[in-house]
């Protein structure tokens, strides 16, 4: 194993000396390599080397875990770790402590765990920094407990920290979320008049917000005043544009922002591409999407899993059965071999749409919607430690969009159930017959 070659490779070395900063660093790295075995070995070998394990030690071995694919898991080591640290005199847990597992928490959505936490750091005789304040207000703002992040707000203000470019774009974010935009242009001008400067994810934000509340003009406003102010649109910028178009019943300038990108031969993302389908089929255009979907390989587009999720959703929602069959066509003829849960899903959604259901809703759950754009002021709070960040990359390692977990209500299920665990094209043929025979007799 890679970490425990280059552990003796440094115990073999002159300068070597055993001592925490080297098994705390060792114990970090282990965990961002998703490695949390080698980085629990480390910790065991660092005591059976007469190393005491202090509070730098335990902050990088929650860390490590906090990186592991079963966050559940993972976040009752990290308390448990917590617990452990209180009772050892040179082990206390500090600021640094308290705003890993702050953040660990916020990103797990477990409030009653955060507030818990924030409550133990207010009677510890610890202080709280901005990054503690800005963890938890971020935590309630993407709640939608509004009060309760103004609360907070108040208290840092209280506690002499001015806000920073993290505490701003959250505010903007959580406000533009809760469509209270008031309160979101009233941070945005503090900004400006800030030492502080926009980022683009403050931009995307305000774009996107305006756009799920269909306020074009305002959207496109925010848009010019990025353009005068010098920042190059990004990616998530422009798919923010086009999915505020396509909220608008603005196809035609999605459209026409999609084909600029196009004729200026920058490579062009997925997500934009997924985006552009999107606003296709909220818009009951499912043809004019599936036509998009083929052509993509030709403009150097490759569609990946969450789009033909997207499009079978859509397809089946609105009742497609031919584009729905040439679907199927293209994943066989590609060798996309979905699993069971894939199919299962999109029987489901099938099973659960009412006769009457409109083509209009057949997208609603796109990926360009929870992309990084609508995390605008999650990404930065990393200034005061590494682990600070311990969990940002938590929902990118063993998630696809196919694999949605959803429970079929379909008494047919069981043959799906047998011909999907295979990566045999004849076993893929006879469920691709099986979903459409279903979807024939609706």
């Amino acid at each position: 194993m890679f970490g425990v070659q280059v552990f003796r490779w440094m115990q073999k070395q002159r300068w070597y000396i055993a001592d925490n900063g080297i098994y705390s660093k060792l114990i970090s790295v282990m965990g961002k390599r998703g490695q949390t075995r080698m980085a629990m070995w480390l910790f065991s070998e660092m005591r059976n080397a007469g190393c005491r394990p202090d509070t730098s030690v335990y902050n990088a071995l929650i860390t490590a875990h906090l990186h592991s694919r079963d966050k559940t898991k993972a976040l009752s080591k990290a308390i448990g770790y917590f617990q452990k640290m209180k009772g050892i005199e040179r082990c206390k847990p500090n600021i640094v402590t308290y705003n890993i597992l702050l953040r660990a928490f916020a990103q797990a959505r477990n409030l009653e765990q955060v507030s818990s936490l924030f409550k133990d750091l207010d009677e510890s005789t610890i202080s709280p920094d901005i990054y503690t304040f800005n963890g938890v207000m971020d935590a309630y703002g993407k709640n939608g407990m509004i009060r309760e992040m103004e609360a907070i707000l108040a208290q840092m203000r209280s506690s002499q920290y001015k806000p920073d470019l993290i505490t701003f774009n959250l505010l903007i974010d959580s406000y533009g979320k809760k469509q209270e935009f008031g309160k979101m242009e009233q941070v945005f001008k503090s900004l400006l008049s800030s030492k502080e400067r926009p980022t683009l994810s403050t931009f995307n934000s305000m774009i996107l917000n305006y756009g799920k509340a269909r306020l074009k003009n305002k959207a496109e406003d925010v848009f010019k005043k990025m353009i005068d102010m010098g920042y190059s649109p990004s990616f998530v910028t422009h798919e923010s544009l086009i999915f505020m178009y396509g909220l608008c019943d603005c196809v035609s300038s999605a459209v026409q922002l999609f084909d600029e990108l196009v004729e200026s031969k920058v490579p062009i993302k997925v997500s934009t591409l997924n985006a552009m389908l999107d606003v296709y089929c909220l818009n009951g255009l499912q043809q004019e999407a599936h036509s998009l979907f083929e052509r993509a390989k030709s403009i150097k587009i490759h569609p990946d899993s969450s789009t033909y999720k997207l499009l079978y959703r859509a397809y089946t929602k609105a009742k497609q059965k031919e584009l729905l069959d040439k679907l199927l066509e293209h994943m066989d003829e590609n060798g996309i071999i979905p699993n069971k849960r894939f199919f299962l899903n999109a029987l489901d959604s099938v099973a659960s749409v009412p006769g009457n259901s409109k083509s209009a809703n057949a997208a609603t759950d796109s990926n360009t919607a929870n992309s990084e754009y609508a995390n605008a002021a999650t990404d930065s709070n990393t200034a005061n430690s590494e682990s600070v960040n311990a969990t940002t990359d938590s929902n990118t390692s063993n998630s696809e969009s196919a694999n949605a977990a959803t429970k079929s209500n379909t008494s047919n299920s069981k043959s799906a159930h047998a011909s999907t665990d295979s990566n045999n094209p004849q076993d893929f043929a006879k469920l691709a017959t099986h979903v459409k025979n279903f979807l024939a007799h609706r």
